[in-house]
């Protein structure tokens, strides 16, 4: 698969929110994907700081790079600025999650 930021966030949104039952993407969480030359870095961030499936959600963002792109180094970091808020969700998201504002 080539490397772009389309296929990036394509393969991110296996990447299900186990609470919430919607794709990382969607609920807003991918800050920054950069690419370079043989590396993918994603920034993202969840939530809330106290979420107890921080570790998880980045470990199976970074698992789903990997599998869709196996010769690449893949780097998922944490952030935490700027603070999430619904305003991020994707329209879809919204929806699925019944979000009116």
């Amino acid at each position: 698969m080539e490397i772009t930021e389309s296929n990036i966030r394509s393969s991110l949104e296996s990447v299900i929110d186990p609470e919430l039952g919607v794709n990382i993407v969607d609920l807003g969480l991918i800050y920054n994907i950069k690419i370079e030359e043989g590396k993918i870095s994603v920034d993202m961030t969840l939530t809330t700081p106290g979420c107890p499936l921080a570790g998880m959600l980045a470990g199976s963002a970074e698992q789903a790079l990997r599998e869709s792109f196996p010769d690449t180094d893949v780097e998922v970091s944490l952030v935490w600025d700027p603070p999430w808020t619904p305003d991020m969700l994707s329209s879809e998201a919204k929806e699925q999650l019944g979000y009116t504002r």
